[in-house]
């Protein structure tokens, strides 16, 4: 009678006399996302399997500001921030039953001569989480003189293995009639709204989490700011 062998590291006999993979050998067996804003529940539960998990949490970009110049004046704004990001790595024991899950929203875009609105944080838990990106200013007042807007400060690093914040949101600038709105910072998982050169409203982001790029309004024009990528959570499961 022909007999068969099995690698210790990764099988076992149960008491039923079934071979059985051994728990933490089985690699990556499925992937959960939560990418519409707002807070979610994961239940360890619902995966008996598992022996880790490795969780990505992106956090909502920045918006930008609006723009309204008045007549035979100029305004342009800067670019706002990403949303930053944090990734880890977490054995199933230090998992509790439930873990709260939040997605950060984009900021929106100020209307008017109004700031933009920062980007919501997202997390996993107490153990991983990312701060969401600044909002662009509205510093610069409608007129012609040479002028510039600093551009927008990324947001700090959250808490995890790794972290970073977004990136910065760039600065504008005004040269008489001409000039040139920021454009979006850049997130983990995204890319910033464009700059502009003409009228029109702040550059949207691609991706999750990049910053909105800034307004840019020209004789009498007005403009909204745009809003900032939503963010993301994505959960590797790990048998």
């Amino acid at each position: 009678m022909a007999s068969v062998c099995a690698c210790g590291e990764y099988f076992n006999v149960d008491e039923t006399g079934e071979l059985c993979l051994n728990p933490g050998t089985m690699g990556l067996r499925k992937m959960v996302q939560f990418g519409t804003p707002g807070t979610f529940k994961f239940l360890k539960a619902d995966y008996p399997w598992l022996a880790r998990i490795r969780v990505k949490v992106q956090a909502g970009g920045g918006g930008s500001a609006g723009a309204q110049a008045a007549a035979k004046g100029l305004i342009a704004r800067p670019g706002a921030s990403g949303g930053g990001y944090s990734e880890s790595v977490i054995e199933v024991g230090a998992l509790a039953g439930v873990e709260a899950v939040v997605v950060g929203a984009g900021g929106a875009g100020g209307s008017g001569n109004n700031p933009g609105s920062a980007g919501g944080a997202s997390s996993f838990g107490g153990m991983v989480t990312a701060v969401g990106g600044n909002p662009g200013t509205d510093g610069m007042t409608s007129g012609t003189s040479n002028t510039t807007s600093n551009g927008t400060a990324a947001p700090n690093a959250g808490t995890g293995q790794i972290t970073s914040g977004g990136g910065a949101g760039e600065g504008a600038l005004r040269m008489g009639m001409r000039g040139m709105s920021g454009r979006g910072g850049d997130s983990w998982m995204g890319f910033g709204g464009y700059g502009r050169t003409t009228s029109g409203p702040g550059g949207t982001s691609r991706g999750r989490g990049g910053g909105a790029g800034g307004a840019f309004s020209s004789d009498g024009t007005t403009y909204d700011g745009g809003a900032g990528g939503n963010g993301i959570v994505i959960i590797e499961l790990y048998g």
